[in-house]
């Protein structure tokens, strides 16, 4: 699961009214390497939960991103490649993803998250 994936990703429990972002467990996390495309970064970037994007790169180990980041920014090249690395490369293939509100544990497996809710949750 790319961090992309995880910045989407929101807990849908009945009742749940707190349920962005998941915690981030991460129990074994690869690097895959993506080509760069920098126009698909500028278009993502306005979607995308900053400070959610750097808390989850921290729990895989890459604080390279800024605490802080604008548009502005996008015109730098080492912010680019940073924030893709963090975005796209860094891939979760096991561990879980915590609900804010509520604890439960949606379990990551081969690098998919299970976001299925048990019958008493719908």
């Amino acid at each position: 699961m790319r961090l992309l994936t995880h910045n989407m990703l929101s807990c849908n429990i009945k009742g749940v009214t707190n349920g962005f972002p998941l915690k981030l467990e991460a129990d074994k996390w690869v690097t895959k390497e993506v080509d760069l495309n920098a126009d698909f970064l500028r278009g993502v970037f306005p979607k995308i939960e900053w400070s959610a994007l750097v808390a989850a790169a921290r729990v895989l180990g890459f604080a390279e991103l800024p605490e802080q980041a604008d548009a502005s920014m996008l015109s730098s090249n080492d912010f680019l490649r940073r924030f893709h690395h963090a975005l796209l490369e860094l891939h979760v293939e096991e561990g879980a993803l915590v609900c804010p509100e509520t604890g439960r544990k949606f379990p990551i497996n081969k690098g998919i998250p299970n976001m299925l809710l048990h019958e008493d949750e719908v």
